[in-house]
C-alpha cells in the first residue's frame, strides 16, 4: 500500500498548514509507516492510506516520490 504522510520537518514545530509537507511512503501497515519514521525526527500531523483513484492524482505531481520501508 501507498501512504500519503503530512508532517512537520521538526519534531518540536507546532503544525502550521503554510509548513506541512508530505511523502509517500510504500508500506504493509501505518503502524509500519509510522515505526520507520520514528527516528526522522519528524512531527507527523496524518497518515492516509491512497486508493487507486487518489494515488493516480498524486502520481501527476512533480513532487510524488515513493519511499520503501
Amino acid at each position: 500500500m501507498i501512504f500519503k504522510v503530512l508532517y512537520q520537518e521538526h519534531k518540536e514545530e507546532v503544525p502550521v498548514r503554510e509548513r506541512t509537507q508530505a511523502k509517500y511512503v510504500e508500506a504493509e501497515t501505518e503502524r509500519q509507516v509510522r515505526k520507520k519514521l520514528a527516528d526522522k525526527g519528524i512531527n507527523i500531523e496524518y497518515i492516509q492510506v491512497l486508493d487507486e483513484d487518489h494515488l493516480a492524482y498524486e502520481k501527476q505531481s512533480e513532487d510524488y516520490v515513493v519511499e520503501s520501508l
